[in-house]
């Protein structure tokens, strides 16, 4: 199994970026997919859900109306578009798979992440 991710970069303040993660060797469509991201000297966690089959979403709260998780599951791709960008989004950003059903509930598969920079 493998997560790709790619799309991130330096970018100023107030600025977007797209983040996409191509999933291989797995069932996407039976997957949830997340991101999460880890700033220097910080615990990881999570930013973004998106399910596998309806394609609820979930936020956390700092990042609400400003980022925008998607899928295209014909390409196993999952998205993070991400708006309106402040310093403190800085840090490294990993996709996340984790089974949806009761066949695959306990595997879990991360990228190696990719750097985002906000910065002027």
């Amino acid at each position: 199994v493998q997560l790709v991710e790619s799309g991130g970069g330096l970018v100023q303040p107030g600025g977007s970026l797209r983040l996409s993660c191509e999933a291989s060797g797995l069932a996407f469509t039976t997957y949830h997919m997340s991101w999460y991201r880890q700033a220097p000297g910080k615990e990881r966690e999570m930013v973004a859900t998106i399910s596998n089959a309806y394609s609820n979403t979930n936020y956390a709260d700092s990042v609400k109306g400003r980022f925008t998780i998607s899928r295209n599951n014909a390409k196993n791709t999952v998205y993070l578009q991400m708006n309106s960008l402040k310093p403190e989004d800085t840090a490294v950003y990993y996709c996340h798979a984790q089974g949806a059903y009761a066949s695959n509930t306990g595997q879990r598969y991360w990228g190696r992440g990719t750097q985002v920079t906000v910065s002027s």
